[in-house]
C-alpha cells in the first residue's frame, strides 16, 4: 500500500476519531476495531469450530472404515475425482469431501456439506446409496437416492448450546417435511459439540419417538464412535 492510498484510506478516521480522542487514541482505536470487526472474529471462530467439528466426525468414520477391512474410497482436496483411501491417511479428514465403502450388498457414499435439492439448503452430512463411482448431480436431484441426513453443530459454548439445537433442529424438520411429501423417511441425525440438559431431554424425545434416528454428544468419544458405526452400517 503506498503512501497516498494510505492517507485515503486512514486519514477520515484519525481526524474523525483517533486526533479528538487525543492521548486516548490507542484505546479508541482497540475498542473501535472491536466494534466494527468483533463478530467478524466471532464468525471466523464459528466456522474454526465447525470445521474441527467435521474433522473429529470424519476422522471417527475413517477409522471405522479402516477396521472393518473393507476397500474405502475418499474424495479430498479441491479434486472431484474419486481415490483409494491412502495407506497412510494421516491427515486426510482436513481436506476431505466424501467418503465411499460397501455396506451387505449396497453401495454407499457419504458427502460433506452438500446443498440438497430438495431442501435448497445446505446439508452438512449426507449419505448415498451409490458407489463413487456413479455419484453425479443426478444422484444429488434423486431424493430416492438419500439414505441419511445429519446435522452436525460443533460450538461447545453451553451458552449457545441451545441456538444451535434448535437451529439443526429447524433444518431436521425442513428435511424431514420435504422428504415425507414424496413418501420417503431417510434416517436423520444430529451431532452437537454442546449438549446440555434440557436438550438432551428435547432430543431423547425425538429418538425414542422416532423422529430423529440417532444422535451424538461431540464430546463424548463413546458417542461419537457409536455413531460413526452407525453411518458406516445402514
Amino acid at each position: 500500500m503506498n503512501l497516498d492510498t494510505y492517507m485515503i484510506l486512514f486519514m477520515p478516521h484519525y481526524t474523525k476519531f483517533l486526533e479528538p480522542a487525543g492521548q486516548h487514541f490507542v484505546e479508541e482505536l482497540v475498542y473501535r476495531f472491536l466494534l466494527t470487526r468483533g463478530d467478524t472474529l466471532g464468525g471466523s471462530m464459528r466456522n474454526v469450530g465447525g470445521f474441527l467439528a467435521q474433522c473429529k466426525l470424519s476422522r471417527a468414520i475413517i477409522a471405522c472404515l479402516s477396521l472393518s477391512g473393507q476397500p474405502v474410497y475418499v474424495q479430498s482436496g479441491k479434486s472431484q475425482e474419486w481415490v483409494s483411501m491412502p495407506s497412510d491417511d494421516a491427515g486426510i479428514e482436513l481436506t476431505l469431501r466424501g467418503l465411499s465403502w460397501s455396506v451387505a450388498s449396497s453401495q454407499r457414499t457419504l458427502k460433506l456439506n452438500l446443498t440438497v435439492p430438495l431442501v435448497a439448503k445446505n446439508v452438512d452430512l449426507c449419505l448415498f446409496d451409490c458407489p463413487a463411482i456413479e455419484f453425479s448431480n443426478s444422484i444429488v436431484n434423486d431424493p430416492s437416492k438419500y439414505v441419511a441426513l445429519g446435522e452436525l453443530k460443533g460450538g461447545i459454548d453451553p451458552a449457545g448450546a441451545d441456538e444451535h439445537w434448535k437451529t439443526a433442529g429447524t433444518a431436521l424438520a425442513r428435511i424431514r417435511e420435504a422428504f415425507s411429501k414424496l413418501s420417503l423417511n431417510p434416517h436423520l441425525f444430529y451431532v452437537g459439540g454442546a449438549i446440555e440438559a434440557a436438550m438432551a431431554e428435547e432430543i431423547w424425545e425425538r429418538l425414542t419417538s422416532g423422529w430423529l434416528e440417532n444422535a451424538a454428544n461431540l464430546t463424548n468419544e463413546d458417542q461419537i464412535s457409536s455413531i460413526a458405526q452407525w453411518v458406516c452400517a445402514i
